[in-house]
């Protein structure tokens, strides 16, 4: 069993959050997606559907460029295949192991035959290494929360994105109300922890409630995405807030901001 005491909890704002946040997704690559199942009692299994609805119910034709982000094991990435079935697809992670967990499900599984029309990526999502106007639609899945700069990540989607193009962002929040707020955070304070210490690990899913607790409010973020030329930006609540649906437009008619 990894000794946690070796592997401190990655915090916001310090110059090694960056290698820390990489190490600690290292970790626990290979069973992201089954914890996630757990602590989530299998809604994690809908959010990405739904999500993928909200943006259909926007777009009038499907994209045919896609660029999912911080694309952990592949989870979004197998759902975007499903729904999009003439897209090209490039699914990035900044962390190798993520990386290659999702490379083993192609080869694996391949339920949607993805494998022909997917390109697997190292690249950290503050930092693109794609032309602007590269893609018609960015995606991500619980990633807002991870980066250390939120303002040059959007900043980094909304130069990627081709006129008309199109922004989903699906990030756990703090759920309304002052009775479901302290129980929400009390579950991933005590209960997730302990479902990551039957896998060998505990720290990093306590990072996952700091990480919680840094991110801004939905407000914030809408207005963040709206100062970086994104427009018609909407917030989705979903499952009564526990997580949202962040949907925004680059305009046709502006190229640069």
């Amino acid at each position: 069993m990894p000794n946690d005491a070796a592997y401190p909890i990655p915090r916001h704002g310090e110059p090694e959050f960056p290698r820390e946040l990489r190490r600690m997704f290292t970790r626990i690559a290979s069973q992201y997606s089954l914890v996630d199942h757990l602590t989530t009692f299998g809604m994690d299994l809908l959010w990405r559907p739904q999500a993928l609805w909200l943006l259909q119910r926007r777009r009038r034709t499907p994209p045919r460029r896609v660029l999912d982000l911080g694309c952990g094991p592949g989870d979004l990435t197998f759902e975007l295949a499903h729904r999009f079935p003439q897209a090209r697809i490039v699914a990035a992670d900044f962390t190798p192991a993520m990386v290659r967990r999702a490379s083993d499900r192609v080869r694996e599984e391949d339920p949607y035959r993805v494998r022909r029309r997917l390109d697997l990526v190292l690249s950290d999502a503050q930092r693109l290494p794609y032309r602007e106007g590269s893609f018609d639609l960015v995606t991500s899945a619980f990633l807002i929360r991870n980066l250390s700069d939120i303002g040059q990540g959007f900043r980094e989607m909304r130069r990627v994105l081709a006129p008309g193009g199109n922004l989903l962002a699906l990030e756990v929040g703090e759920p309304p109300g002052a009775l479901l707020a302290p129980l929400f955070h009390s579950y991933f304070d005590r209960v997730v922890p302990k479902v990551g210490r039957l896998f060998g690990t505990e720290e990093p899913y306590r990072y996952l409630s700091r990480s919680l607790r840094n991110l801004p409010s939905r407000a914030s973020l809408v207005a963040g995405l709206k100062a970086e030329g994104f427009t018609d930006v909407v917030a989705h609540p979903l499952t009564g807030g526990i997580v949202t649906t962040f949907l925004g437009t680059v305009p046709r008619a502006v190229l640069d901001r």
